[in-house]
C-alpha cells in the first residue's frame, strides 16, 4: 500500500501542528523576556526571526493540509467543502473547527505583517487570537480520524500522541505565561540560578 492522499493530507496536518506549536513556543519565550545569550544556549540569536518564519510555515502547511483533499476520491471534497466546510461529505464539525483555526492563524499571520501600521496595543490585542487558533487547531486534529471515516478514535495512534504532546506542552507552558509575575528578588534569584558556575 503506497502513501495515499488522505494519508499525505495527514501528515502535513501533523507538520502544522508542530509548526504552530513551534511558533507558539517562540512566541512565550519572547513574553516571557528570555535572552538566549544570558540564558540556554548562551548564544546570540535572533529568535523573533525564527518565529516569524515559522508563523509563516504553519500558515503554509495549514493551506496545504485541507488543499491536498481536493486530489481525494473517497470521500470527495469540492472547493466549498474547504472553505466553509459546514456541510463537508465528513466530520463536517471537526473540518468547520479545522477551518476556523485556519483563518485565525492566517489573520495573525497577516496583522502581524502589519503589526507597524496597526500600532503596537491594536497589533498585541489581535495577536492574542493565536490561542483560540490553537486551541481550535488541537481539537480538529484530535478529534478528526485519519481515515475521514468517524471511526473511534485510536488515542495512542502515532500521530494522536504527537498532537497529544504539543497539547500538553502549550497548555503547561501557556499556564506558567498566566501565572502571577514572580517578584523582583524571586526573579533575580531565579536569573543567578540559570547562569552557569
Amino acid at each position: 500500500m503506497g502513501l495515499t492522499v488522505l494519508d499525505f493530507s495527514a501528515y502535513v496536518g501533523l507538520l502544522a501542528v508542530g509548526a504552530v506549536t513551534l511558533n507558539l513556543l517562540l512566541g512565550m519565550l519572547m513574553a516571557f523576556r528570555y535572552s538566549p545569550h544570558r540564558s540556554w544556549p548562551h548564544r546570540r540569536f535572533n529568535y523573533f526571526r525564527l518565529h516569524n518564519w515559522s508563523g509563516y510555515m504553519a500558515l503554509s502547511v495549514s493551506f496545504l493540509h485541507p488543499a491536498v483533499l481536493l486530489l481525494n476520491k473517497d470521500p470527495r471534497f469540492r472547493l466549498l467543502d474547504l472553505l466553509c466546510p459546514v456541510r463537508s461529505p465528513s466530520q463536517p464539525l471537526e473540518n468547520t473547527i479545522g477551518a476556523v483555526a485556519l483563518y485565525l492563524l492566517a489573520f495573525v499571520v497577516v496583522t502581524s505583517y502589519l503589526r507597524l501600521r496597526l500600532g503596537r496595543r491594536l497589533w498585541k490585542s489581535f495577536h492574542f487570537s493565536i490561542y483560540f487558533a490553537a486551541a481550535a487547531l488541537f481539537f480538529h486534529s484530535l478529534w478528526t480520524t485519519p481515515g475521514l471515516k468517524n471511526d473511534p478514535i485510536d488515542w495512542l495512534d502515532g500521530g494522536k500522541l504527537f498532537v497529544e504532546s504539543c497539547f500538553l506542552l502549550i497548555a503547561s507552558i501557556g499556564l506558567l505565561r498566566w501565572r502571577p509575575p514572580l517578584s523582583k528578588e524571586a526573579s533575580e534569584k531565579a536569573d543567578r540560578l540559570l547562569r552557569p558556575g
